[in-house]
């Protein structure tokens, strides 16, 4: 398998590329950003796992060879590249920034490697998954089953947090709670009640500190910038996070049984691309085309998905949640499928 990391040399990249490496199922690792590429890619090089890496970095502004260099023959390509967040600026506040380099890198994925599977990191994911939709629909090879916006990290919070309320080990709590939504303050949307033995430990827990949990989750990348005194946002995590999908990815072209049952995680997916997805929209989320739901994969793709309106059993303080949520990322949704159509590819 052949990966393809752009923004490569940034905070999530970095790490990001070192657990790719790691990966057995990896034969080539390419490496793309427009600085300080070389460098990581010789430093991932002297590791001794199976995994060829290249770096690979533009000229100039005007280069397009080495992105797509980088590119070309990719099966997986994951995108953590962009701006990160600073103290008081929210993801919103990202997306001038952020939208044109999401916009130009999916435009040469679609150009050089478009039966890649794409996992979106960089933020505002809420926006920048539809900009990548459109753009793909531009160039008429948008598969929807193989465009993911990763919202990992918020499982991953919620895992961690919820465990240290009820008093159970964070990998304990994977695959016992789901988060859906979006990935970006109150669209994000912790479920605690779909096992048994989880609910029943949340229902022994106080208001307030259900509460404060949630408002952790939806959040928690506020306390990383606060606690790097401005100086970044959230990387490590966020680069563990982004793995742990990926690896998820790979793994489905390679077990006999994975595509048999469902991740734990959700992905940020275009729901009309389903049919499943289609009824989701129109009758639960009010015609909202992106929501992160748990999928099932299969050779890098979305076989299918859950409709946690259906599947899983939601409290009255859970479809609150989801009320709230659906405006702000209905306006997210539309900015970023606005980005697209006024501009040109």
């Amino acid at each position: 398998m052949k990966v393809t990391v752009c923004g490569a040399a940034g905070g999530i990249g970095q790490p990001l590329s070192l657990l790719l490496k790691l990966n057995p199922h990896v034969d080539e690792l390419a490496l793309f950003d427009i600085v300080n590429v070389h460098g990581v890619a010789a430093d991932l090089n002297h590791i001794n796992t199976p995994a060829k890496v290249t770096g690979h970095q533009p000229k100039d502004k005007a280069d397009q060879s080495a992105v797509r260099a980088a590119l070309e023959r990719s099966d997986l390509v994951v995108i953590p590249a962009g701006v990160p967040r600073k103290p008081g600026m929210t993801r919103a506040d990202l997306f001038n920034i952020n939208a044109s380099i999401i916009r130009d890198l999916v435009k040469n994925i679609g150009l050089t490697c478009p039966d890649a599977s794409i996992l979106i990191i960089s933020n505002p994911v809420n926006s920048t998954v539809p900009i990548a939709a459109e753009v793909l629909k531009k160039l008429g090879v948008f598969n929807p089953s193989k465009l993911f916006g990763v919202t990992t990290l918020d499982s991953v919070r919620a895992e961690t947090f919820l465990g240290d309320l009820v008093g159970e080990p964070a990998p304990e709590v994977k695959g016992r709670i789901s988060v859906i939504g979006g990935h970006s303050g109150d669209t994000i949307i912790p479920l605690v009640n779909i096992t048994t033995s989880i609910s029943q430990k949340v229902q022994k827990i106080s208001t307030s500190d259900y509460d404060n949990f949630i408002n952790r989750v939806q959040f928690g990348g506020d306390e990383v910038v606060k606690a790097k005194n401005g100086a970044g946002s959230a990387t490590l995590s966020m680069a563990y996070a982004g793995y742990r999908f990926a690896e998820n990815i790979l793994q489905s072209y390679f077990s006999s049984t994975f595509n048999s049952y469902y991740i734990n995680d959700s992905a940020y997916i275009y729901l009309p691309g389903f049919e499943k997805g289609e009824k989701l929209s129109k009758k639960y989320l009010d015609g909202i085309d992106y929501f992160a739901v748990p999928v099932a994969l299969r050779n890098g793709a979305v076989e299918s998905l859950v409709n946690p309106f259906e599947e899983f059993t939601i409290s009255d303080a859970e479809k609150q949640l989801i009320s709230k949520a659906l405006p702000g990322l209905k306006k997210s949704i539309e900015q970023g499928a606005a980005f697209v159509t006024g501009t040109k590819l």
